[in-house]
């Protein structure tokens, strides 16, 4: 592949008037998926995406499914390219979409663009516009596939996945682990689980990260909601009936921002998208291609507590964010200790964990630092807004540093004991209790059994 030549790449955002959706491509020879975008009359954006695997022997009905599921991933991940000038206008110009994809994707890209508008200044509802050029009665219902009943598993490297991926083990379900890029530390942790693994490369457009250097819009994208449809097309290929995701309720919620309102950080991994996006696939792609998330139903710390029950992984996992970024510097440990998500899973797992070994995973107390009182703040929403990233609500980080507070071990921790003086007087007492916590909702997409099944399981 030859290397692009930026030195004729120029990139003027305000001067820019569309985003094209040119065309994507399934090569079944080679496994590689292309997704190809354009800014006007500029060059082509080319991403590609690699299924391992292949050769693929699709028949005619399995193709058509792979096809519509490429159209989906193409429209989902233009988001990436999208942002990155925010034009007025929208082209798809090799296929139609019919006004129910056009809203969904409205939708998505209003919602999971929501922290990046706020950081950047914009408003964006109300200006993005998909084009509709296919009748509703030419949306034919997909068929059904016949799908074999197996799980492709979404593993990020946290502890989430991991409780998915053993309840889904003690409920017997046959499973792959599956990820998307190159983390040595979620390829770890896959292996630690000793089930079947599948890893997909993801390789953004080398242009993009050129025009962020002349001036690009940047900022956060709805990313699971690119990485399910990935896994979507990887289960079709692979004749998976289930793409199961690891996404909490609290997930739903979002930052509230004094002036703005809600926005949300995490929108893609709420209980909107999963049923929007369930529903795409349903009426779009297979009938019998089932997409959701195993913890809707559970709070963070429901989630906290079943994983501290396992001590498989105590060695292994890592929630860090710093882990992930695509540039950047990582840390030298699984934990940096000082993100929102370390601050987070610790507090979550401190209530569950004998002391010793919460240390002995992070290597150090980050309840007993006082200079980190400003990020536990945020979590509990006292004086700050509940931060961008991936953490529960801030009535459960309130639960748990109360929990915390009754637990002799902890309760001498300077982070503790500042809450106990300073903040829990502040606070209705009534509000601070674990147990309607763990009580699980209804609100969820898992398959009947399976729910009887995992809501047992996660019983105390």
């Amino acid at each position: 592949m030859t290397e692009p030549d930026f030195t004729r790449l120029e990139f003027r955002r305000d001067s820019i008037r569309a985003f094209r959706f040119l065309r994507c491509s399934f090569d079944a020879a080679t496994g590689e998926a292309q997704l190809v975008y354009a800014f006007d009359d500029g060059p082509e954006l080319v991403e590609r995406v690699r299924f391992p695997g292949a050769p693929f022997a699709l028949d005619a009905a399995r193709a058509a499914a792979v096809e519509q599921a490429l159209r989906l991933l193409h429209l989902l991940a233009g988001v990436s390219y999208y942002k990155a000038a925010v034009p007025p206008e929208i082209r798809i110009e090799s296929y139609g979409i019919d006004a129910d994809t056009a809203d969904f994707l409205t939708v998505v890209y209003e919602n999971g663009l929501g922290e990046f508008a706020y950081r950047n200044g914009l408003s964006l509802r109300g200006q993005i516009v998909f084009p509709v050029s296919m009748p509703a009665s030419d949306a034919m219902p997909a068929p059904a596939l016949a799908l074999r009943a197996h799980a492709l598993v979404a593993i990020g490297g946290g502890k989430d996945s991991l409780v998915s991926i053993e309840a889904l083990r003690a409920a017997g379900i046959e499973q792959t682990v599956a990820w998307i890029g190159s983390s040595p530390l979620i390829k770890t942790c896959a292996e630690r689980t000793g089930l079947p693994t599948y890893s997909i490369t993801r390789t953004l457009a080398p242009e993009l990260f050129e025009m962020n250097k002349q001036g690009a819009l940047n900022g956060h994208i709805p990313v699971t909601a690119v990485n399910s449809a990935i896994l979507s097309v990887a289960a079709l290929l692979h004749d998976a009936d289930q793409v199961v995701f690891s996404n909490e309720r609290s997930a739903s919620y979002g930052s509230l921002i004094p002036g703005t309102g809600e926005v949300n950080h995490q929108w893609s991994k709420g209980w909107a998208f999963e049923q929007a996006f369930a529903a795409q696939l349903r009426r779009h792609v297979a009938a019998d291609l089932r997409y959701y998330s195993l913890l809707r139903p559970f709070s963070e710390l429901a989630v906290a507590r079943q994983f501290a029950r396992i001590d498989r992984y105590d060695a292994h996992f890592s929630s860090c964010n710093r882990n992930f970024h695509i540039l950047g510097e990582r840390p030298a440990q699984r934990w940096c200790g000082v993100c929102p998500k370390c601050h987070f899973v610790f507090l979550a797992l401190a209530p569950f964990m004998p002391k010793p070994r919460l240390m002995g995973i992070f290597g150090r107390n980050l309840l007993d630092e006082p200079e980190q009182a400003g990020g536990f703040d945020a979590l509990l929403e006292y004086q700050d807004h509940k931060p961008f990233e991936c953490v529960g609500e801030g009535r459960e980080s309130r639960a748990a540093m109360a929990a915390l507070a009754a637990i002799a071990s902890w309760r001498e921790d300077a982070l503790v004991a500042r809450f106990a003086r300073e903040i829990r007087p502040q606070l209705l007492q009534g509000e601070l209790g674990l147990a309607p916590l763990f009580e699980a909702t209804d609100d969820h997409g898992i398959p009947d059994e399976l729910w009887r099944t995992l809501r047992d399981a996660f019983r105390p």
